[in-house]
């Protein structure tokens, strides 16, 4: 028994090597027969217009949420030097925070799309993110496990 409860060990751990891969294609698939179903089985031809697309860079986001759609706001975080304590109780009349750093989220853009949308994106945004850590290592999203010793 002993045996067969290694090899079925042996295949449980290929089983979770092969799942992003299995992942990724069947949200491929999955996103395949969502065109299929939205034009009817037929062939469609896609024509992309960039003329008037512009780019813009974001290190942060925010995001809402209504009964029909979701909202991404795209900025910057940018750390900015605080007013010390004399500037901001002059200019709002009481005592600040203090002197030091505070963080400035500067919007930039806004995106908003309907939930099929937004999950396609989340979709494809997944297999980009798996394909990239495959090819790199893991994307670590605490900054002190970034810092190297």
């Amino acid at each position: 028994m002993a045996k067969k409860e290694s090899q079925k060990d042996k295949g449980a751990q290929a089983d979770t090597q092969a799942a992003p891969q299995a992942d990724a294609t069947a949200g491929t698939q999955q996103v395949d027969a969502q065109a299929r179903e939205q034009t009817g089985q037929q062939q469609v031809r896609l024509r992309v217009d960039s003329r008037d697309m512009g780019t813009s860079y974001a290190n942060a986001f925010r995001t809402h949420g209504t009964a029909e759609e979701v909202i991404i706001d795209f900025g910057l975080n940018m750390v900015v030097q605080a007013p010390n304590q004399a500037e901001t109780q002059d200019a709002v009349g009481e005592s600040g925070a203090g002197s030091g750093n505070e963080i400035l989220f500067k919007l930039n853009d806004r995106l908003v799309m309907n939930y099929y949308s937004a999950k396609r994106l989340a979709i494809t945004l997944g297999q980009i993110i798996r394909r990239h850590e495959d090819q790199f290592g893991e994307l670590k999203l605490n900054v002190s496990d970034r810092v190297r010793q």
